[in-house]
């Protein structure tokens, strides 16, 4: 069957069949390609944050390297910067007050660990869906084109080979295409899946131990109090 006799058993539902799962297809791959340049670009970015942090002793050395740099894992220093930054009672030598900046720092910590990790995720839920909808999606264009194909057959006196090989022929091309628009998904989804997690382990990791520099600093007294200073200091603004 050439393509001018797969176009004539063609209807409006297949047609839209079609259309849907081409457009699936498209938006795959194009999520696909744009997410392995994020993933990229993430991992570059976080060994290059992982290479300046190995030589970072103090609070006030990480906030001048790494709090301008970019990635999930400047994202997870800032908000643990800012943390500390916004923090009132540390006292050294408190226990209390430091259990108190300690609480302080997993929240800190944990909300730039969520928003890297959502930006991380962001496209997963396409490949879910279409992998998911894509073979149902030209499965129903199958039934249909074997539904028209049969009642088609109502108004022939002699049914030959001939006679249903061209509407049974389009109608399992649907399911092809729909075969065809959800195995990259799947495919991409548990790859991008696996990468997605050994980068959230690396961002777990790197947070514990931006929890334990701050936390143990025998300077973060003087960094909290001097970035409250130059926080209150008057803008030319202002």
């Amino acid at each position: 069957m050439d393509l001018t006799g797969f176009m004539a058993h063609i209807d409006g539902v297949k047609a839209g069949v079609f259309i849907i799962l081409f457009l699936m297809s498209l938006a795959t791959w194009a999520v696909a390609i744009g997410k392995l340049w994020q993933l990229r670009r993430v991992r570059k970015l976080n060994r290059a944050t992982e290479a300046a942090f190995e030589w970072i002793d103090s609070t006030a050395e990480l906030a001048r390297q790494i709090a301008d740099a970019q990635g999930p894992m400047a994202v997870i220093v800032n908000h643990a910067l800012s943390t500390a930054q916004r923090y009132r009672g540390y006292v050294s030598d408190n226990p209390e007050q430091r259990q108190h900046l300690d609480d302080a720092l997993v929240r800190g910590l944990r909300q730039g660990l969520d928003q890297a990790e959502t930006r991380l995720q962001s496209g997963q839920l396409l490949f879910a869906t279409v992998g998911a909808l894509a073979p149902f999606i030209g499965l129903f264009g199958t039934v249909w084109g074997i539904y028209l194909a049969l009642v088609g057959l109502e108004h022939l006196d002699n049914v030959t080979i001939d006679a249903v090989a061209g509407p049974l022929g389009a109608a399992l091309v649907a399911t092809a295409a729909g075969l065809a628009a959800a195995i990259p998904a799947v495919l991409f989804y548990n790859l991008y899946n696996r990468a997605i997690r050994l980068s959230n382990q690396r961002l777990e990791a790197f947070a514990h131990d931006v929890h334990a520099l701050i936390l143990h600093d025998p300077e973060l007294s003087a960094y909290i109090a001097k970035a409250r200073a130059q926080k209150s200091e008057p803008t030319l603004g202002g």
